[in-house]
């Protein structure tokens, strides 16, 4: 699992860690991978480093002072680099060497630019960029026939480190290069966008981190590790069985979405209750029906909400689902039938974990204002307010949790952004659920899969709802 830490936290490290070393050396380390990076980036696309150009776009702080030592180190090997300074006051050991080197520094963008390097500012600015700074950013970016590669030095400069927000002009970077640990907006956020391909460089920090991260992110690796397996002695009761109390007359589809995405994941089976029983049992003959969830006999989770309608009937529905002992994973209508708080009473009464799943307007719905600028803040504050799991999907979805751990899944894809996929991903995580694994990797871990399974869907094309459905099974098992 890797972390993000917000810029307060990172400062304190720093603080701690450099009492501990020869004045420099912490930008002598953060300079010597971001030149390392460099080299590596313009060995890709021209095959080699000497005799190419790199433009510094410098600015008054520390991310400055990075980049005129890391042009000063591919200046040595041969690369051409100019420096444009952005304010009145740089960091002048960092601009000596630079010159010492070979570099030079210049007032204007020369006509020829390979790649391009943003020292403008580090973790401790706010708001987009000035004008002067935003206006070099598009004519650097822009010089020469061929646009030159962007490298940022930690992060993008014009984004909100500790939130992911982009607010005003900022630089939209291919690759950047972030010193001793992750920040939010390097995972979270619009901000992520503006990222590129994100390289951590190691300087020593991680010993000096205290405290919580700001949001953990899952990998690979973490997902694997969880994903419930069925052993030799297990059958279709132990491996778990998870209750749909979703879909309707009006919606069949949401139910058969809702049954793929539960049978795509580990449980042993899946019993459905509702008005589409005809359609689910016509596409999955496996799956036990029921017309109400209080008829449905046994399970270990539920999924409820996704095209049930907001009407006495879904009312009741839900009602049954909450008065349950199990774990719930709450979608879509049943979003919807919360908002009024007539149901405030059963929720609170809950001790199983609950999952709710909301896109931005049902967020809003629920908690009285938009996620805002701070997604994770939002989330984690609905959690709390709920006592329930929340996932906000979007394109790096966040899960926060009651107990104030928050997590953003790498895997997202504008693929996923079409009719029926929350559908799918409801399903996935009440399978989870009924096979034993708690509310928040439940949630981390289906969203982690889905994500991959719209990756793999688009291969071929715009996917569809349930071409996302069957690309789980291409994925999986991990």
């Amino acid at each position: 699992m890797r972390k993000a830490w917000r810029v307060a936290d990172i400062r304190s490290a720093e603080d701690a860690l450099m009492r501990t070393l020869p004045d420099g050396t912490l930008m002598q380390r953060a300079a010597a991978g971001l030149a390392r990076r460099c080299a590596v980036l313009l060995a890709d696309r021209f095959g080699g480093a000497y005799g190419r150009r790199v433009l510094l776009l410098v600015g008054a702080g520390n991310n400055g002072g990075d980049a005129l030592y890391a042009g000063a180190l591919l200046a040595r090997r041969g690369v051409a680099v100019d420096a444009l300074l952005l304010a009145d006051r740089v960091h002048e050991a960092g601009a000596a060497a630079l010159r010492r080197a070979g570099g030079r520094t210049v007032h204007s963008v020369p006509s020829t630019v390979d790649l391009v390097v943003d020292g403008i500012v580090g973790i401790g600015a706010s708001g987009g960029l000035r004008a002067e700074a935003a206006e070099a950013v598009a004519q650097a970016t822009g010089a020469g026939e061929q646009k030159p590669a962007v490298v940022a030095v930690d992060v993008p400069s014009g984004v909100d480190v500790d939130t992911g927000a982009v607010e005003g002009d900022a630089v939209r970077a291919d690759v950047t290069v972030t010193f001793g640990a992750l920040k939010p907006a390097l995972v979270v956020g619009p901000a992520v966008l503006h990222s590129g391909l994100v390289e951590l460089v190691d300087i020593g920090l991680d010993p000096w981190l205290r405290g919580d991260p700001a949001v953990e992110v899952p990998d690979r690796a973490d997902v694997e590790e969880w994903w419930p397996t069925a052993g030799p002695a297990d059958d279709k009761y132990t491996r778990g069985v998870v209750g749909l109390a979703t879909g309707s007359a009006a919606y069949p589809g949401a139910a058969v979405l809702s049954t793929a995405g539960a049978l795509a994941g580990p449980t042993g089976m899946v019993r459905y209750a509702g008005s589409a029983a005809q359609a689910v049992q016509a596409r999955y003959p496996s799956t036990v029906v029921a017309a109400r969830a209080a008829d449905a006999g046994r399970v270990q989770a539920w999924v409820c909400g996704c095209g049930i309608g907001t009407d006495e009937a879904a009312k009741g529905e839900l009602r049954t689902v909450l008065a349950t002992k199990v774990p719930v994973c709450l979608d879509a209508d049943a979003l919807n039938l919360l908002v009024d708080g007539s149901m405030a009473p059963l929720l609170r009464r809950r001790h199983a974990a609950t999952v709710i799943t909301p896109h931005d307007r049902e967020f809003a719905r629920l908690a009285g204002e938009q996620p805002g600028r701070d997604r994770v803040e939002a989330a984690l504050r609905l959690a709390a307010r709920m006592n329930a799991v929340v996932l906000l999907k979007g394109d790096r979805t966040v899960v926060a949790t009651p107990d104030g751990r928050a997590y953003a899944n790498p895997t997202g894809s504008p693929a996923l952004a079409t009719a029926g996929t929350g559908d799918v991903l409801a399903g996935l995580i009440g399978s989870l659920l009924a096979a034993g694994l708690p509310g928040p990797r439940a949630a981390v871990a289906a969203s982690y899969v889905h994500g991959l399974a719209g990756r793999k869907a688009a291969e071929s094309g715009p996917p569809t709802a349930d071409d996302i459905a069957r690309a789980l099974r291409a994925v999986l098992p991990l």
